[in-house]
């Protein structure tokens, strides 16, 4: 008999991480679930048809927590995916030091050092590590100025680790998707329309998170005109300054962030 391959996912309590939970018992996995909420948690599991062990309360940001995972994993991994994220959107002169450290902090330090920490047990499995990242990690956009570049951080830390422990045996996908119907939708809200924003439901952007997981991709981008433009983006980046550039001084746009400033 097959043993199940265990898998951990952070921010396992809500939004993509309980949608990537769910799809996972779907395709046969044993999700270990981490978050700093237990009530969520516990709903993620229930949901899943998990018992109270799948739970781990910790904040990934917090070096105790980061050891207690590594404990709770057991020294064997297969796979590590670094979904916590948080955002905080507007001009960046309206950013206070909080929101720009809780960002860094929970989008890109902590899921760095805990890799770091659990690669031994990724090691033992020969493992994947998987990093959530969005496609603002390619396209930096207005207003989106601090969060982009945790997720340009997160995307280069994935490319260098991929090289890094290339022939380990430890394989690394980074997952880049659009906008999602989650609870963090309400911090742009209303840039949606100006900005011409498609979003995905979680559901969808698990399934293509997993299909990229299971057939070993270095990583995976929407289907859609942000594919094209992430192209455009690394190739012709003068022709997306000028397109999303003019996107920003619209009038509807600049109305969008004098309501984000308000609220």
């Amino acid at each position: 008999m097959t043993k199940q391959k265990t898998v951990l996912i952070t921010g396992g309590g809500s939004g993509i991480g309980r949608a990537l939970t769910l799809e996972a018992t779907r395709r046969g996995y044993q999700p270990l679930i981490t978050g700093r909420t237990h009530a969520t948690l516990e709903r993620t599991a229930a949901l899943a048809g998990l018992g109270e062990g799948a739970i781990i309360v910790a904040d990934v940001s917090r070096s105790e927590d980061r050891l207690r995972l590594a404990e709770e994993v057991a020294g064997r991994l297969d796979i590590l995916i670094n979904n916590a994220g948080c955002l905080t959107v507007g001009p960046l002169s309206t950013l206070s030091d909080q929101d720009l450290d809780r960002m860094a902090q929970t989008n890109l330090v902590a899921p760095v050092a805990l890799t770091r920490d659990l690669l031994p047990a990724l090691d033992a499995a020969g493992g994947r590590i998987v990093n959530i990242g969005s496609v603002f990690g390619d396209i930096a956009y207005p207003y989106f100025s601090a969060y982009s570049a945790t997720k340009f951080g997160l995307r280069g830390f994935s490319d260098a680790m991929r090289r890094e422990l290339s022939g380990t045996g430890i394989g690394v996908t980074y997952v880049a998707p659009r906008a999602t119907r989650t609870a963090a939708e309400s911090e742009f809200a209303p840039l949606i329309e100006p900005l011409q924003m498609t979003l995905d439901s979680a559901e969808r952007v698990a399934r293509e998170a997993w299909d990229a997981i299971e057939a070993g991709q270095r990583e995976a981008f929407p289907k859609g005109k942000e594919r094209i433009f992430v192209k455009l983006q690394r190739l012709f980046p003068k022709l997306i300054d000028r397109s999303v550039g003019a996107q920003a001084r619209a009038p509807k746009t600049l109305a969008a962030v004098e309501t984000l400033r308000r609220s």
